[in-house]
């Protein structure tokens, strides 16, 4: 690394990296439960967050590239909204793909703050946003950002959060009304939210993207175990499970599983933990919303609807939020 890209992204001084200290515990108690699961921040090693970058590229998951359209399109509006000379704030920032549409229509912006679990994964999507945009200031904060995040020092700016994927889908509606929360108390008055939101639609669509036929959505699920193996000591045996996942039309959300193949035990941390055969891990849901369910949502955290984008098949929504 170049001595003036170093200093661009105050690795140094600036970056609070974290451990994941709580992963053990989340793992002992989620297993320990009738009904097992483990939580889906989990997912995101290296390896995880490699595999879905995969997943976004699938033919299968309309997501990405839908919301990827969406947000071409509505860039003119959004930078509208934002105003000149905002700081960018992205929760669970990833590869940092969506954010240079952002970056690229809005009038001067001061800041990117990538905030993600995913520390390593992070850096490099940061030095790699750095090449091509070398006078942005990219501050990466390396923290769960469903708990509270203490950012860094910045020049004064507009805050502009920005959580696309509909990655808050993965919350349950109680637990994403207060990550919104939460958000507002990072971002700090005066400060807008980008919010992309996955709506509610055929189960075929659905089960399909969540079941490629390439199986990379089976690897990342199944990856959690070897992650699992690999950083608590554990003893999965990673083939004796298989990947599933199914729409809960009643509950409106996607959820994916690990399942067990056959009789077994695990030993993790001198704890052993018994399967039944098709017993499973619940890994994540994803919930799908309508517009104004969301938009409910979000008003009863605190935010106001300033505007909602959505493509001509209605596959997916970006909501602009304000304070």
């Amino acid at each position: 690394m170049t001595p003036h890209l170093a200093s661009a992204l105050r690795l140094d001084s600036e970056l609070r990296p974290v451990r994941d200290p709580g992963f053990l515990e989340d793992v002992l108690s989620g297993l320990s439960q009738r009904r097992k699961t483990i939580p889906p921040k989990y997912f995101y090693d290296v390896t995880g967050s490699r595999l879905f970058d995969r997943i976004c590229a699938l033919p299968e998951y309309y997501p990405t590239r839908t919301e990827t359209t969406i947000l071409q399109v509505a860039a003119p509006a959004i930078a509208h909204h934002a105003g000149p000379d905002a700081v960018l704030v992205e929760f669970g920032s990833g590869s940092s793909t969506k954010v240079r549409i952002l970056l690229d229509a809005l009038e001067r912006p001061r800041a990117y703050v990538p905030i993600d679990i995913s520390g390593e994964h992070m850096r490099q999507a940061a030095r790699d946003l750095q090449t091509t945009y070398p006078a942005l200031k990219i501050v990466p904060v390396e923290a769960d950002f469903t708990q509270g995040v203490d950012l860094p020092t910045l020049s004064e700016g507009k805050r502009i959060g920005f959580f696309p994927g509909s990655t808050i889908g993965n919350l349950t509606p109680a637990d994403a009304a207060r990550f919104l929360q939460r958000a507002a108390e990072t971002l700090g008055p005066g400060s807008d939210f980008i919010v992309g939101v996955d709506l509610r639609k055929h189960g075929a669509i659905l089960h399909a993207a969540y079941n490629d036929r390439e199986g990379v959505t089976a690897a990342f699920n199944l990856n959690l175990l070897s992650r699992i193996n690999r950083e608590l000591g554990a003893d999965f045996n990673v083939k004796a499970f298989r990947h599933r996942a199914f729409y809960d039309a009643a509950k409106g959300r996607i959820e994916m599983h690990l399942e067990s193949l056959k009789p077994q035990s695990v030993m993790i941390a001198g704890d052993r933990f018994s399967f039944r055969q098709d017993e499973t891990i619940h890994t994540e849901s994803s919930y799908k919303y309508t517009i104004s369910g969301f938009q409910d949502l979000a008003v009863s955290a605190g935010w106001q609807p300033a505007d909602c984008f959505v493509d001509e098949d209605r596959l997916f929504s970006v909501h602009y939020l304000t304070r």
